[in-house]
């Protein structure tokens, strides 16, 4: 057995940072963070390890913030603040909760037209169990709020408890519009309402603006196209708008962090600088995953990355062990078969896709696994570990 043989693969470390404030150097903070943390806790820093970082720090460095009143001003200044049809939100008191204000504010009235049984990242309203039940055809079917409450009564979420018809219609209440619910799931349906649109779906939002404009909708804008420049000073995002942003207090938004790959590159070179090794650098928001119990899509950023390192670019290149070893080597044992599938590695193509030996392996995005990894790392709550580092990604069974 070789001395050098490492008996680990991939590690993902989160590591812990000073609270980020506005105006803070975010990555000198983080390339330092990391060195302090390979030499207080022992570990060395290899080449195309990588460093992620959460996207709310990097927004909290940049000051990327914007308030109610700002939201309101770009809404009615797109939107003609008259009656605005308000699709396809998901249910979120830290994602759409404050939009909601700014938009009410915005408007005299907003109708919103939710999604159902569940929003587009899953938010249940309703079970598909008690959809059969009531008869009721999601594809075409639409409802008010009062046959939705003869057929459903009163949902709450099932994690939260929170009744989000009853208190999304708060919402626009108190910012003194009147409100009005819908349930349905065609774009156009809407229409039947206003003109004037506001579609707040995150993925699918390309097609349901190309939808409510081949339908004849006078005006049709997205979450991603409010605040996409300052309105009085605010944050905003050219490419993104208010996708992506999280509550911040009660009347103000952090946004999705903007120009952001002079930040991955800096602290990419400050590595190299103090060590030598050349890193991969990413910022992350939202992991691509599903909760088996809440049937809950995590991704409600517009990206699981805004900004990484040329080498990140591209997709896991793999070959599939337990095919190897149960077909293709299956005559071979020990010594014998370790040294065949490690000739098969180093061996690979180029591009594996459709062949044999690479099935069952998974072809998604470089970004999209690690940031999933690193959410998972990081968590949401109070770890402080806003930073992670993940070593031997790259490594495979040769290695």
């Amino acid at each position: 057995m070789s001395s050098k043989e490492r008996f680990v693969g991939t590690v993902s470390r989160g590591i812990r940072c000073p609270i980020i404030r506005q105006g803070d150097d975010i990555a000198a903070i983080v390339a330092q963070s990391v060195l302090n943390a390979a030499e207080g806790e022992g570990f060395a820093l290899r080449e195309r390890d990588v460093i992620a970082i959460t996207e709310s720090v990097v927004a909290r460095a940049q000051g990327n913030y914007a308030g109610v009143d700002a939201i309101a001003e770009d809404v009615r200044a797109k939107l003609g603040g008259g009656t605005v049809g308000v699709i396809f939100p998901i249910l979120s008191r830290n994602r759409f909760a404050i939009l909601l204000r700014g938009i009410a504010r915005g408007c005299k009235k907003v109708v919103i037209m939710l999604s159902y049984p569940s929003d587009e990242v899953g938010n249940a309203l309703v079970t598909l169990d008690q959809v059969d039940a009531a008869g009721v055809n999601p594809y075409s079917d639409v409802l008010s709020a009062e046959r939705f409450r003869e057929l459903f009564g009163e949902p709450k979420h099932e994690f939260t408890g929170v009744n989000y018809v009853d208190y999304y219609a708060s919402l626009v209440r108190e910012e003194g519009a009147e409100a009005e619910i819908v349930f349905a799931n065609q774009a156009k349906t809407i229409l039947d309402y206003t003109d004037c649109v506001l579609a707040c779906d995150i993925h699918t939002r390309a097609r349901t603006k190309r939808l409510l404009k081949a339908a004849g909708a006078r005006i049709v804008c997205g979450l991603d196209e409010i605040l996409t420049a300052p309105v009085n000073g605010s944050g905003c995002n050219e490419e993104y708008g208010l996708l992506g942003s999280n509550k911040s207090t009660e009347d103000t938004v952090k946004l999705f962090p903007r120009n952001c790959r002079p930040v991955v590159e800096e602290v990419q070179k400050r590595i190299l600088d103090a060590t030598g090794k050349h890193v991969e650098v990413m910022i992350y928001g939202d992991g691509a995953f599903k909760d088996p119990q809440g049937k809950i899509w995590e991704l409600a950023d517009p990206v699981t990355s805004p900004a990484y390192t040329d080498g990140l670019i591209g997709t896991p290149n793999e070959l599939k062990l337990k095919y190897l070893a149960d077909d293709k080597y299956k005559a071979l044992s020990g010594e014998a078969l370790k040294n065949a599938i490690s000739d098969d590695i180093r061996a690979k193509q180029g591009e594996l896709v459709g062949k044999m030996a690479s099935e069952g392996t998974t072809p998604r995005r470089l970004t999209d696994l690690i940031a999933s990894l690193c959410d998972l790392t990081s968590g949401s709550g109070d770890k402080g570990t806003p930073v992670v580092l993940v070593q031997g990604y790259f490594d495979n069974y040769t290695n």
